[in-house]
């Protein structure tokens, strides 16, 4: 999916690093016997499918960043859904017009956009990235090109829930940048084509169409990829 070679030395530079923090959270959590799940779930009781963790989510008022845990797939223990809310969004760009109108539209002043869903295994560990359709989120839908120019602005620079956890998934983002670019256009693709052969059908509220793109992923393969690139481009 991602051609390495078109990745600039800073870019490599700015992914190196990330993931060098990535791992810097697991050294820390490894040292108490803890992990990044672990960590969300923290002191929350039993712990319920399609209920947020930590309730009310996390929201960073700085970046208008936001993120919350929760599980209800097969396959995995849970995964965090990762946003920008509409005041982090330049006004120059907006959701798209021809998108159906939802209930949840009226329940918030906020053009809410998804970015990324990261799946975790029991461990505590990353093991997929995906994309999802509008219902699954309630979110506002942005063209993919709007998506992507606000990746950069995510950023949880918060001690709660827990400071390594905001500190990983902060850097987890830029690791995998290129590789979130290309499952946001995939998305669009994806929403795209299945649109055109449910011509009758609502496509952003089609309950049969729930991930849109997904990627299975492991940070020291991608880290030890990012070091190898950056090698050739330093040499």
């Amino acid at each position: 999916m991602l051609d390495w070679d078109v990745l600039s030395k800073t870019e490599l530079e700015n992914m190196a690093e990330a993931g060098q923090q990535v791992i810097n959270c697991y050294r820390v959590l490894t040292k108490s016997s803890d992990n990044i799940v672990g960590e969300i779930l923290k002191g929350q009781g039993t712990f319920f499918e399609m209920e947020h963790y930590p309730p009310g989510d996390i929201f960073d008022p700085e970046s208008n960043s936001q993120y919350y845990y929760h599980a209800h797939r097969a396959g995995e223990h849970g995964h965090f859904h990762t946003f920008i809310r509409s005041d982090g969004i330049p006004d120059t760009i907006s959701p798209i017009p021809d998108q159906s109108h939802q209930d949840f539209m009226d329940e918030r002043d906020d053009d809410i956009t998804h970015l990324i869903a990261i799946s975790m295994d029991a461990k505590g560990f990353p093991i997929n990235l995906f994309t999802t359709n509008r219902w699954v989120t309630a979110e506002n839908w942005y063209t993919a090109e709007d998506v992507i120019s606000v990746i950069d602005k995510f950023e949880i620079d918060l001690v709660p829930p827990s400071w390594p956890v905001n500190i990983w998934m902060t850097n987890l983002i830029c690791l995998y940048k290129p590789v979130i670019i290309q499952l946001i256009l995939e998305r669009d693709r994806t929403i795209k084509a299945w649109q055109e052969k449910h011509p009758d059908q609502d496509v952003f509220e089609d309950r049969d169409l729930e991930v849109t793109s997904q990627i299975s992923i492991s940070v020291e393969d991608h880290l030890s990829k990012v070091e190898e690139y950056l090698a050739k481009k330093t040499a």
